[in-house]
């Protein structure tokens, strides 16, 4: 065992011959663990997101797609709906802020005496809350969206929207924060009435979907099948969901883009893994004669499998590192924060999983330990008098 630490510190201190080579072949390994790491927390994130979702909520829509609005009478019968505490219902609206052109938020129009009941993560405190009931053209937003806009209480914006068309004006009254990451801190909320009251005859009384409360989070499934039943023989039909199963359903149409993620993760590590055999195969073939020396003063061919293999391991270490110290400054803090901001419907919480960076550690000293096999055993197989004469 001494031996083999041994030979594990004489291979470590080996890496020193070479610098500028060990130095590239560490940055490649690093640069794969970040894009590694990058592309997995990408997957987790967006897959976890509906870990978040409160189970106690149900979420009614169109049977055919989401895009396709309910006549808002529905809301009663829900309502009435056995299990049912509270519902509301929103519409989404589209907008965007013509100053910040770029910015991509949620702009929802809800109705306002019960949706802050269904969802109670939400926190708007009281004097907000109240003039924001009294005036139709209020709004407000979450403490992500306001920070990145620059919105205070008090402002006057004009938001645009790609749905319902013209410019529409709103004074912003409150700041809302939330106490759970089901919720998306960077939505702009408005009064529905102000909407309803504006549109065509023929898109009057029209809502996106219906979110419901239930007395007892395990009546969830069986209050949803309920509920589309009673709709069953109307003119529109309507497919309920709880909050999570409803956001797993998002998953659905980019599967394949995950699936595609995981694989390019995976490729990318077999790239690095090619990268350190190259390597490794030409630091042996340099020192095929000193392989020579070490069998013929009586190491044998295991020593030598084991001095190539813990030199390779050696790089994966300090590759592996150095991805993961600026992973967490690239993607968390920078990435992460990004998303999080701009995006927090889909990625409400992004952060580096534990998991993942195990995964990179051990993939990149395991990977590199397997690039070096080849190379390990053929220099183990060398003929002593054939490895002292050969010149690298």
């Amino acid at each position: 065992m001494s031996l083999s630490f041994g030979m594990a510190g004489l291979a470590i201190k080996n890496l020193a011959r070479n610098r500028f080579r060990v130095i590239l072949t560490v940055l490649g390994v690093a640069v794969a663990i970040v894009t590694f790491v990058l592309l997995r927390t990408i997957v987790w994130a967006w897959t976890s997101a509906s870990d978040f979702a409160a189970k106690d909520r149900i979420v009614t829509r169109h049977k055919i797609t989401f895009v396709m609005s309910l006549p808002k009478r529905y809301i009663d019968d829900v309502r009435s709906a056995p299990h049912i505490k509270e519902a509301t219902y929103a519409n989404w609206f589209g907008g965007k802020d013509p100053a910040h052109d770029r910015e991509f938020f949620g702009t929802l129009a809800i109705d306002v005496p019960t949706y802050f009941k269904v969802y109670p993560e939400v926190s708007v405190p009281p004097d907000q809350m109240q003039t924001f009931v009294d005036n139709r053209k209020a709004a407000i937003v979450g403490d992500v969206l306001a920070k990145k806009l620059g919105w205070k209480v008090g402002d006057h914006v004009t938001i645009q929207s790609g749905i319902y068309g013209g410019d529409w004006l709103f004074d912003i009254v409150g700041i809302y924060t939330a106490t759970s990451r089901a919720v998306d801190r960077s939505t702009f909320l408005f009064h529905w009435e102000y909407l309803n009251d504006a549109v065509s005859e023929r898109r009057r009384d029209q809502i996106g979907w219906i979110v419901s409360r239930v007395d007892d989070p395990s009546h969830a499934a069986d209050v949803s099948v309920s509920i589309d039943r009673m709709f069953d023989e109307k003119e529109i039909q309507t497919l309920s969901q709880d909050e999570r199963s409803f956001n797993a359903s998002f998953l659905a149409g980019i599967s394949a883009v995950l699936k595609a993620l995981n694989l390019v993760s995976g490729v990318i590590l077999v790239i690095m893994m090619l990268v350190l055999g190259n390597t490794i195969a030409m630091g042996v073939r340099e020192r095929t004669s000193e392989y020579g020396v070490l069998r013929a003063i009586g190491f044998l061919p295991k020593h030598v499998v084991w001095f190539i293999v813990a030199e390779a391991m050696a790089m994966g270490v300090l590759g592996g590192a150095l991805g993961l110290a600026v992973s967490y400054p690239f993607v968390e803090q920078g990435l992460g924060r990004w998303l999080e901001e701009n995006m927090g419907t889909f990625f409400p919480y992004f952060r580096i999983p534990p998991v993942v960076t195990l995964q990179a550690m051990l993939l990149a000293v395991l990977l590199a330990g397997a690039a070096s096999v080849l190379p390990a055993r053929r220099a183990s197989r060398l003929n002593v008098v054939d490895a002292l004469r050969r010149v690298a």
